[in-house]
């Protein structure tokens, strides 16, 4: 008597659950269905292996996005009346949870590849050169909108703390908990501030009072509020989102 022996599944049979890899890889920023179907040898029906295979693919992104970065690039910008009002608020807590620092006491934290690794006031902050900027924010759950930030320009600052320019990341801790991270060539894009201002009036505590990093040419998650401290490093420190499987690099 023959012994039927179980089929490896078809493309075909697969294209549902390749259906719903799509959509989870499209929202963290990751590749295509087309793309992930260039995995051979990779059963894509175990939970393990489809985590394994969007990490794969996740990382392979990030190298992909970096390559195609272009630091001179500008994202665009708009006028006064395209600004949406009101500015959405968005963090993984309540608005009514959003920290409340003491602008008198803050101190920036500075630390890793650095020179100069002293604390700035807030004060300090408003001495540096201070620019503007109206930007669209895009989520990744879809929604998009546009505002005025100001504050120094990154890469002014950056300089003055005599930062290594050959460092690969720039970390960020939150007074919320949140942490996040950056590239250094990101980080070196003219239009990446450490924003203080939010249209006219200093940065809302909803909107990450006293400081927030601002990266049009990522997306809102790779935007941090409430930054205490920052620190130049060599090795990935991840971040909130990404160390749950967002793509890392996430460029808008």
């Amino acid at each position: 008597m023959s012994i039927l022996r179980p089929q490896r599944p078809t493309l075909d049979d697969l294209k549902p659950e390749l259906a719903d890899i799509e959509r989870r890889l499209f929202l963290r920023g990751s590749l295509s269905l087309g793309a992930l179907t260039l995995l051979t040898g990779c059963n894509l029906v175990e939970g393990n292996s489809v985590d394994k295979a969007l990490m794969a693919m996740s990382h392979w992104n990030d190298k992909v996005q970096a390559w195609l970065f272009d630091p001179n690039k500008l994202a665009q910008t708009y006028s006064r009346a395209d600004i949406t009002t009101p500015f959405p608020f968005n963090a993984f807590y309540p608005e009514s949870r959003a920290p409340a620092v003491d602008g008198g006491t803050y101190r920036l934290e500075v630390s890793g590849l650095v020179a100069d690794r002293k604390s700035w006031t807030i004060e300090e902050l408003r001495a540096l050169p201070q620019e503007s900027q109206i930007t669209r924010h895009i989520c990744v759950e879809g929604w998009s909108a546009v505002g005025e930030w100001s504050g120094v320009r990154f890469s002014t600052f950056l300089d003055r703390i005599g930062a290594d320019r050959r460092a690969r990341y720039v970390g960020f801790k939150c007074a919320d908990g949140y942490y996040s991270s950056i590239d250094m060539a990101t980080a070196l894009h003219p239009q990446t501030i450490l924003a203080l201002d939010f249209g006219d009036d200093p940065l809302p505590r909803k909107y990450g009072y006293p400081m927030k990093l601002r990266v049009p040419t990522k997306l809102g998650f790779k935007n941090p509020k409430h930054i205490g401290a920052l620190f130049v490093t060599n090795d990935n420190p991840g971040g909130y989102w990404e160390d749950q499987g967002y793509n890392w690099f996430s460029g808008s």
